[in-house]
């Protein structure tokens, strides 16, 4: 009985050290990034480009958001027929939301898909890896501005355009890189390419921006 069990044994040894050997896992080279690649676009100050006022922002939010913004998150879910999911794509990554919910009103949605594609669109016209950014608050419910303001959020009003379902912010310190190569981008120059593509809807009058630095993201309401 000893002798079987050691037989047995010797056995299972042979066999997890050869799975161990051809694992997936174990052939696996980690990709070393050190080359840093550059989008080629003129820096601008966020600052003076992006300082839309909170009564713009408000305006267009009443124009063409939710008619009257949710108390709660119970009444947020039963307007969820005039909303649209927001999730996570190949253009940008929807954040752990504790503060809002994921839904925008279509309109808005529409220009959220439109700020991904053209993101990526610049960064594959110029051969540089393809990144995605993060969108960290979407709508919020009046309880869910109460609570912020409690817990110090400056830029949390309580005439939040993010209750109208209007408005999102998309930070501009983190990004996701999707390709496995050897080329990287300084989060500086990531940020330069969302920055210009915010400038380029802007400035078509589809959006309104502001830039928060306390909250390091791009504050902005959908214009419709």
């Amino acid at each position: 009985m000893r002798m079987n069990k050691m037989i047995l044994l010797a056995i299972l040894l042979v066999v997890l050290g050869g799975c161990g050997s051809d694992s997936p896992k174990s052939q696996r080279t980690d990709i070393i990034e050190d080359t840093l690649v550059a989008y080629p676009g003129r820096t601008f100050s966020y600052k003076d480009k992006f300082r839309d006022t909170q009564s713009k922002q408000e305006q267009a939010a009443k124009a063409i958001g939710l008619s009257t913004p949710p108390q709660n998150r119970q009444q947020a879910a039963k307007m969820r027929s005039q909303l649209t999911l927001i999730k996570t794509n190949e253009n940008y990554i929807v954040d752990s939301l504790t503060h809002s919910v994921p839904y925008l009103v279509p309109t808005a949605a529409a220009e959220l898909e439109s700020i991904g594609k053209e993101f990526a669109d610049i960064l594959q016209r110029n051969n540089l890896p393809h990144y995605r950014f993060y969108v960290t608050s979407v709508l919020r419910t009046k309880d869910d501005v109460k609570y912020l303001q409690k817990s110090g959020n400056v830029n949390a009003t309580t005439n939040s355009c993010h209750c109208y379902g209007t408005t999102f912010d998309l930070a501009y310190y983190r990004y996701d890189k999707v390709t496995r190569t050897r080329e990287y981008m300084h989060q500086d120059n990531i940020k330069l390419v969302l920055g210009q593509v915010l400038l380029n809807h802007q400035r078509a009058g589809k959006i309104y921006v502001k830039y928060e630095w306390r909250q390091a993201c791009f504050h902005i309401t959908v214009r419709g």
